[in-house]
């Protein structure tokens, strides 16, 4: 590592580093890797990539010391006071990602993704070490059982080689997916290996004559150059393979030649100069020089074939475009001083990944990265010429709302290359696009959810539903819950069930079922998803039902349809009808009392509930599903016990009124246990009274009493 130093690093601080190779060491002292090394071996693996990246000696420090607050005694404090803030933080970031272990379940791994970014979007430094320390794993995967070099690879194909490729680091990418693809698709990875060694006496002859060719006439030129081939990596020519169902011998796109010179000029100079020496293959060019990547890269591509009948490309760089496109923001640490978390200015994409979390279901934010983060880009114009880089296959809608979501929400229309175009064509590079705005616009359309292709897009349209049409989404989602839960065959009724609604509302996260609908109207959560996750708890609630019934069936026969009516046991004042002395209690969402008409509902072992007929929980009694549990109860006639009510004033605010609303109630004789009061805006007030009456007819006086007290509006019954 000391040399790797040295070389990357002229004028490094040894000492530091020494020091922290053995502060390392005697922390790690006791672990041993799983070939059963000293686990130091580790450290100074990631270091050294790190160091071959070209960052600065704080992260190699960072790199040296990332699994001791992890693994060891190690704190946060005293790295801080041995190596400084910077390190320590750096140490920290790595440490959180590493206990942030991806998990199988959408929810889990959408929390720890959104910890990577934001570690990010702090200190880009964080996870390019945590890459170099999948890398370093990657390279001794050899050492893990079979079930886990499974689990990790997939991880890395999922994660680590998209990451890589979007923070242009694509060297590290074609070994991260490389090793990964020996793993997970072996028989095919040493089939390809096998061919490659079968044919690399051939290959390297093509090569060698293709790179002679290009370095003589350059050279002739005048142009200095460094040329040399290379057959694409394993993982490249398998999707190759993949997608245009092929085997090795019918693959031809295998080879790939870079020309490296000193100056922007002479790249272009060279493409006039490979043009001339080859065959070029329509529609293969490609300038990233003039519309660089999102991640810095910058080449020019182009594609030929030789005399010999086989086409290669030629990618055509300078020397800082190539540290770039071989370790991505880890060179700015090279030509740019002072990188560290200055850097991810250039990558925007990150803050819009951690913005697109809003209003976004778990599946569908970690689905959306692989569009928005790991998918190929199409890079477009605006008329004054500004590049835009959106996920292949978007559409104008997508433009409009990477421009300003005030845009795409007041967007008609649509031109692409100064002609009037659908709003769901799909975007070619190149396209110059303007967006037909007016102030008249009603808003997104709910179909535009299906037409954009970014998530940014689709996060944005679902905030202007959510912020502007509650009504409408209340409607446009309970429609689709509805039809959802008759599609699969549950009853509607047992949805607003008093018992069973706050449990199903509980489990969908949800306080009231209106917030719920408005979810799925504007797309934040999809009925198929929402009905899945109380499914269970309805079938169970249906078998519990058929129970009851079964039940009350069996009372009822033991009575006998022609037996008297016996006198029944009154509890709390109420009878319920062929029932004797079972437990009451008084429903509070409409807190009766004696004189209100009144019904009762079996509970699930806490007797029967008694409501008012005119209780919006009553309203589906009559429904097949939800009769059998319905009861019919009556008020005995007997001296009554006193009961708890509530009455609501509205008034209007005014100095006095409480004291006149008290000494209302203390004149009547009436027992008030609480009375409160608030101001609401517009100069209204709402007073809240809960006291004891024997009857309904005792409520109605003294609602007339409190009625009659100047500037009260208005007066209801409320909840206990």
């Amino acid at each position: 590592m000391r040399d790797t130093i040295t070389k990357c690093m002229p004028g490094a601080d040894m000492a530091l580093i020494d020091r922290a190779v053995e502060y390392a060491r005697n922390k790690h002292i006791v672990q041993t890797r799983k070939d059963g090394s000293p686990y130091i071996i580790h450290p100074l693996a990631v270091a050294k990539i790190v160091t071959e990246m070209g960052l600065d000696v704080d992260a190699v420090l960072g790199a040296l010391l990332h699994d001791c607050i992890e693994d060891t005694d190690a704190s946060h404090e005293e790295i801080e006071k041995l190596f400084g803030p910077t390190v320590a933080e750096l140490v920290e970031g790595v440490t959180k990602l590493t206990r942030a272990n991806f998990s199988s379940t959408e929810q889990a791994q959408m929390e720890n993704l959104r910890k990577m970014f934001m570690a990010m979007s702090k200190d880009i430094r964080v996870v390019l070490i945590k890459i170099a320390d999948r890398l370093h794993n990657m390279r001794t995967m050899q050492y893990q059982t079979p079930e886990k070099q499974v689990a990790k690879c997939r991880e890395t194909m999922d994660i680590y080689a998209p990451l890589a490729h979007r923070l242009g680091m694509q060297k590290i990418k074609w070994e991260l997916e490389d090793t990964a693809l020996r793993y997970l698709e072996t028989e095919k990875y040493d089939g390809i290996m096998s061919y490659l060694n079968d044919h690399k006496n051939q290959g390297e002859a093509f090569m060698h004559t293709i790179q002679d060719t290009i370095t003589q006439r350059l050279n002739n030129m005048g142009i200095h150059n460094t040329t040399y081939g290379r057959i694409k990596h394993v993982y490249s020519i398998y999707r190759k393979m993949q997608a245009q169902g092929k085997t090795m011998d019918e693959l031809y796109d295998v080879y790939a030649f870079r020309v490296i010179v000193d100056t922007i000029p002479n790249c272009y100079n060279v493409l006039g100069h490979i043009h001339d020496l080859f065959n070029l293959v329509p529609g293969r060019f490609k300038d990233y020089i003039s519309t660089p990547k999102p991640n810095m890269y910058q080449s020019l591509h182009t594609t030929v074939i030789g005399s010999q009948g086989i086409p290669f490309e030629v990618q055509i760089r300078t020397w800082e475009m190539h540290e770039i496109a071989e370790y991505g923001v880890a060179a700015h640490w090279k030509y740019k001083q002072g990188g560290g978390a200055g850097d991810e200015k250039n990558f925007e994409w990150v803050r819009r990944l951690l913005e697109s979390q809003q209003d976004t279901d778990a599946e569908d934010y970690v689905q959306s990265l692989k569009i928005d983060m790991f998918d190929d880009e199409v890079f477009v114009f605006t008329p004054k010429g500004r590049i835009v880089s959106l996920p292949a296959g978007s559409t104008p809608i997508d433009f409009a709302y990477a421009i300003h979501s005030g845009v795409g929400n007041s967007m008609i229309g649509a031109k692409v290359n100064n002609r009037i175009t659908n709003i769901d064509t799909t975007l070619k590079n190149g396209d110059i696009l303007e967006i037909l705005t007016s102030k008249s616009a009603k808003g997104p359309s709910r179909d535009w959810l299906n037409i954009c292709k970014s998530n940014q897009a689709r996060t944005k349209i679902k905030q202007w539903f959510k912020k502007e049409k509650r009504e409408e989404n209340v409607l446009h989602g309970r429609a689709s819950f509805e039809a959802e839960m008759r599609r699969i065959g549950l009853p509607l009724s047992l949805t607003i069930d008093p018992e069973l609604s706050a449990q199903l509302l509980k489990k969908l996260a949800f306080d009231t079922w209106e917030d719920m609908y408005a979810a799925i109207g504007y797309g934040g959560l999809t009925a198929v998803k929402a009905v899945g996750r109380i499914r269970d708890d309805i079938n169970r609630a249906l078998k519990s039902q058929q129970s009851d019934k079964t039940l009350q069936a069996s009372v009822l026969r033991n009575i006998g349809d022609t037996e008297p009516a016996k006198s029944r046991h009154a509890v709390n004042g109420v009878i319920v009808e062929d029932i004797d002395s079972c437990m009451i209690k008084f429903a509070k969402c409409c807190a009766p009392v004696p004189g209100d008409d009144i019904i009762g509902f079996i509970t699930k072992g806490f007797g029967v509930s008694v409501h008012r007929t005119d209780c919006p929980n009553t309203a589906h009694r009559h429904e097949p599903i939800q009769a059998a549990r319905w009861v019919n109860v009556r008020w005995a006639n007997q001296d009554l016990q006193p009961f708890d009510t509530t009455l609501e004033l509205e008034c209007r605010t005014r100095d006095g009124l409480l004291l006149d609303v008290a000494t209302a109630m203390t004149t009547n004789r009436v027992r008030t246990k609480e009375l409160n009061g608030k101001d609401l805006p517009g100069g209204k007030s709402v007073f809240t009274v809960r006291f004891e009456v024997k009857d309904v007819s005792e409520l109605e006086s003294i609602r007339n009493k409190l009625m009659a007290i100047p500037d009260v509006i208005s007066s209801h019954r409320g909840q206990n």
